[in-house]
């Protein structure tokens, strides 16, 4: 049994001081996972600061978008009339992860700084870069079948495991982090996420003492919003790939991938390609993968499963325009 000690913080900025000022803190807010990972003595915090009670859990407006707070439980997020009229790739891709039991205690927050699931992460019996720093990979030669295939290095081949962060990355939302300094500033994914590297324990690029306080939500995008996730099992199982997609007639397309990097992927370049089909899509997208023995799979599933978005995609664009046609 490990001692620890224990606050629940009255402002943010208390929060922030309270980390930054106490070695071995971390915050909590609903611990779906840190809790987990505590039990496994993976995560080893000697302070627990609360955040629950600093009123981060309103979905606001703000600009031509949306705030949501960084303690918005999952569940909320997901049955959000706006969420799921203007931003429903969102709210699909939230409705697709984890259980019912888990949502309702998940947040946003939590949600973006959920550790991987990779197997050798959770083994504390098996070398982990990511776990342990030097310790080296098991994953390499071991059983890699669920982890990454581009964004990797020599170092981890680990996932990141969130749909909520895939949904996020096609709608091009912001973290919006409070510093230790008092200021405020909002990240994009692909900055607030960092590749491993040769340092796969520092996945984000927060530092000491902030506090993500919210996600910012741009205009709501035009088009089908649609989240594909192909698993081992129907339910209760992360991804072994997803695609999150909004496709707008014959217009435009935006796409994010889940289950195959180490933070949502996404090539913006790649869309542009997206009328020559899925092929062409993910061999642009996917160009620098490198796939192990066991998971070289998902490329072709990438494939079959973005190619099943697309046809989806059209049937809603021609549906919509008969149904046009009826009325008139």
């Amino acid at each position: 049994m490990r001692p620890l000690t224990y606050e629940h913080a009255k402002a943010p900025q208390q929060a922030s001081q309270a980390v930054l000022d106490t070695p071995e803190a971390k915050f909590i807010g609903g611990g779906t996972n840190l809790l987990d990972l505590m039990k496994l003595e993976i995560e080893r915090p000697a302070h627990l600061v609360d955040v629950n009670r600093l009123g981060l859990d309103r979905i606001e407006p703000h600009g031509d978008g949306l705030r949501v707070g960084a303690l918005v439980r999952n569940t909320d997020l997901a049955a959000d009339e706006r969420i799921r009229t203007e931003y429903a790739v969102l709210s699909r891709a939230i409705l697709s992860g984890a259980s019912g039991q888990i949502r309702n205690r998940a947040t946003t927050a939590g949600n973006l700084l959920q550790r991987t699931r990779c197997p050798y992460f959770y083994d504390t019996n098996m070398p982990c870069n990511k776990r342990e720093p030097g310790s080296g990979c098991g994953a390499l030669e071991g059983f890699s079948r669920p982890l990454a295939i581009i964004g990797t290095s020599d170092a981890c081949i680990a996932q990141h495991p969130s749909d909520m962060a895939v949904a996020l990355r096609v709608l091009d939302a912001q973290v919006e982090v409070l510093g230790a300094d008092g200021q405020t500033r909002a990240l994009e994914l692909d900055d607030f996420y960092r590749l491993p590297g040769d340092t796969p324990h520092i996945e984000t690029v927060l530092q000491p003492g902030d506090l993500i306080t919210g996600v910012l939500l741009p205009a709501p995008r035009p088009g089908t919003h649609i989240y594909r996730k192909v698993r081992d099992r129907s339910s209760y199982a992360f991804a072994l790939v997803s695609v999150a997609a909004i496709i707008n007639g014959r217009r435009s397309a935006r796409f994010a991938f889940g289950g195959v990097a180490p933070r949502p992927w996404r090539v913006e370049a790649a869309e542009k390609r997206w009328k020559e089909g899925a092929a062409a899509v993910i061999d642009t997208a996917f160009a620098d993968a490198r796939p192990t023995a066991d998971n070289a799979f998902k490329l072709p599933l990438l494939r079959r499963t973005l190619d099943a978005v697309l046809q989806e995609a059209e049937q809603a664009r021609t549906g919509e325009r008969r149904t046009g046609e009826d009325q008139e």
